[in-house]
């Protein structure tokens, strides 16, 4: 599957991943391959990276909490999800 997360100042991450959680408006939820299309508002949490190999570019890596070497938590304020075709589409504040 394929995630971008895209803030105002920038894309954040761009790359494969295993799965991802977000903080939707109803809570919590978890896509994983071949997920129904969705689209969601997200609120304030963490957006949580799971897969191997995941690599954030150093200028960013401020911006992540490493939770070990293939998961990462992502705080967010609020913001859109738009998954379809094993494509996810975040748009972050």
């Amino acid at each position: 599957m394929i995630l971008e997360i895209v803030s105002p100042e920038a894309v954040l991450f761009k790359g494969t991943v295993t799965s991802v959680s977000v903080p939707g408006v109803d809570g919590e939820f978890q896509m994983l391959n071949n997920h129904a299309p969705i689209v969601s508002l997200l609120v304030e949490g963490r957006v949580k990276i799971v897969g191997s190999n995941i690599h954030i570019e150093p200028q960013f890596e401020n911006k992540f909490e490493k939770i070990d070497n293939n998961s990462y938590y992502l705080p967010i304020s609020s913001g859109t999800l738009e998954l379809k075709d094993n494509k996810i589409n975040i748009l972050a504040n």
